[in-house]
């Protein structure tokens, strides 16, 4: 037999061989891409700010080819758009990213969501060694919600010009006769940043509701407008702020408005931990339920959670994402409280009775 056609013979059994050894993942990994370029785009909803958009959109389409519908909006307006749409029997969206509160209330009551798992594909993602904890972290007990960035919130910012952030070494000093009429708060009767921090004031041993009542006496300025109540603060009507919303506050320092975070870290009672808007979703009945998959299993990928973690300036659940990309204080400690899980949503009939009781509706 001529060597040349013994080559053949061999290159052609090595790339049977090679093919009939391709991982069953990887076949259905190829599948499913190639009927999401098919489909030609997925839709996302997701969180207001242009960071976090660009981070869920470019970084995907360059990857994949694939177009992303995106609608950025508040956990109040994504729920009320989402019921709206589904009591119209319409199903106009594959991706949900955004607050375990905005999940937790309702988008797992209105059935508006699917078990994640069935959908991931790529063994990097399934890989428990990848995850902090050992594993994916889902906040329900159907698995429809997967967190992805559990990071130090946070809670307190001020105007630099007329208040050093140095100053406070606990919450309690907020209660200080001299702050009476200087804090401002977006409402936390609605779902967000607001009521994590007060859902943290409410569960902490050392501050708890007569906390939140002493604070209430110092008549902060509620606003029902993230953006407004952080602008009040940034030209010094206001000179503290409660609870700001993180992609509000990043893209307010960047250009540089003169605020400070006060860090968890010279505060007694530290802060919170809570993934903010750094948690996924895959809605049911999708309209690019391939597209769908291969957005998650990217979204949760090394390369997905870099670009998103980046972007919120978390801290990502995977070990393979460096932290480098958050501040230090804002990396995860032992013992915090969590104001995204089921025991911070059982108390929240009582907190926002409270709420109510000193803020009024």
């Amino acid at each position: 037999m001529r060597p040349g056609f013994c080559l053949v013979i061999l290159l052609v059994l090595g790339t049977a061989a090679s093919a009939a050894a391709a991982p069953a993942w990887q076949e259905e990994w190829e599948r499913v891409l190639s009927a999401a370029k098919r489909e030609g785009e997925v839709a996302v909803m997701g969180p207001v700010g242009t960071d976090t958009r660009d981070a869920l959109t470019i970084p995907f389409q360059k990857a994949h080819g694939i177009r992303v519908d995106y609608f950025g909006a508040t956990g109040g307006q994504q729920a009320t758009r989402l019921g709206m749409e589904r009591r119209a029997g319409k199903y106009l969206w594959d991706i949900f990213v955004g607050g375990t509160t905005t999940g937790l209330t309702s988008l797992i009551p209105m059935a508006a969501l699917d078990p994640m798992e069935p959908a991931l594909i790529l063994p990097e993602v399934k890989d428990a060694k990848n995850w902090r904890g050992g594993g994916l972290e889902f906040v329900d007990p159907g698995r429809q919600m997967v967190v992805m960035t559990p990071t130090h919130r946070v809670t307190l910012v001020v105007n630099t010009s007329m208040v050093d952030p140095r100053v406070f070494k606990s919450y309690k000093d907020l209660l200080d006769p001299k702050w009476k009429g200087k804090i401002v708060i977006q409402d936390p009767q609605l779902a967000g940043s607001s009521q994590a921090t007060f859902t943290f004031f409410y569960l902490h041993p050392e501050l708890g509701p007569n906390y939140i009542r002493a604070l209430a006496r110092q008549q902060p300025l509620v606003l029902r407008d993230p953006a407004q109540a952080l602008q009040m603060t940034g030209q010094g009507k206001h000179p503290i702020h409660l609870g700001p919303r993180d992609s509000i506050l990043v893209d307010a320092i960047r250009r540089g408005v003169p605020i400070a975070i006060v860090e968890p870290s010279q505060l007694r009672e530290g802060s919170d931990i809570s993934p903010g808007a750094g948690n996924a979703s895959l809605m049911n009945r999708p309209v690019h339920p391939n597209a769908a998959k291969v957005y998650i299993n990217w979204l949760l990928s090394r390369d997905g959670q870099q670009h998103y973690a980046r972007a919120l300036g978390y801290v990502s659940k995977r070990l393979d994402v460096p932290a480098e990309y958050a501040e230090p204080w804002r990396v995860p400690q032992p013992g915090a409280i969590n104001t995204y899980d089921m025991k911070a949503i059982e108390v929240k009939d009582s907190l926002v009775a409270l709420l109510q009781e000193v803020f009024g509706r």
